[in-house]
């Protein structure tokens, strides 16, 4: 199966070179590319791609406004999310995930991990490390406090599945979890699903954001703990 793919960056030879990545192998298709937020937008209702690489500062519409108009609306359910970034620390990849991204890549990725990327994505896992949740969670702890949702929101879900949740929310892979719990990987990526589906979640980058948001894992604090 292709994996269609949109590019949005205001910068010709940054899309060039990632279209040239990306079209080396026959399993991504390029169908479209956007030199702004807004017709990052336009190009996803037109061509429904599998993944969109959203640069952040564009003109006219930034990236985090164009991943929140996507990620909302109905027709482009199917559509993931990747926030490309110049810096590991970039102070927008947390909004564009808690906006409904589904990871992030920096823009001097290599060529393999890139693809892979893309690939992970679109089959609807999350681009979420160990090592990129703990730059999520530094990013969190600075936040200015806000209004989280209600822990009880978690009450949707078994005592099992806010164990994997936590889990989660650590960085562990679904193969870390059943490790830790002694479970089959199978019934680790089942507890993760069921647990989306019941909390409204598009993926596990999101899952990640409302387990920090609730309280359910806090930042410095290990699993387990």
């Amino acid at each position: 199966m292709t994996i269609r793919v949109v590019l949005a960056d205001d910068q010709t030879l940054v899309r060039a070179g990632f279209r040239v990545l990306l079209e080396r192998t026959a399993d991504l298709e390029v169908v479209s590319e956007a030199a702004d937020g807004a017709e990052a937008v336009r190009c996803s209702v037109a061509t429904l791609p599998d993944v969109v690489l959203m640069d952040i500062r564009m003109p006219v519409m930034d990236g985090l406004e164009a991943t929140r108009r996507i990620t909302a609306d109905p027709r482009l359910s199917g559509v993931r999310v990747v926030v490309l970034t110049t810096f590991e620390l970039d102070e927008y990849v947390f909004a564009a995930l808690r906006a409904g991204a589904s990871g992030f890549l920096l823009k001097d990725v290599e060529p393999d991990d890139l693809r892979e990327a893309v690939r992970v994505v679109a089959r609807g896992d999350a681009m979420l490390s160990p090592s990129v949740t703990r730059r999520l969670v530094t990013e969190f702890a600075a936040q200015p406090a806000r209004s989280a949702p209600a822990p009880q929101r978690l009450r949707l879900l078994t005592d099992r599945e806010r164990e994997v949740m936590a889990l989660v929310g650590h960085g562990l892979s679904n193969d870390e979890i059943a490790a830790r719990l002694y479970l089959s990987p199978a019934t680790a990526k089942t507890h993760v699903s069921r647990s989306m589906v019941k909390l409204g979640m598009r993926d596990r980058a999101q899952l990640v954001v409302l387990a920090y948001e609730t309280g359910l894992v806090q930042p410095g604090v290990p699993p387990g703990a």
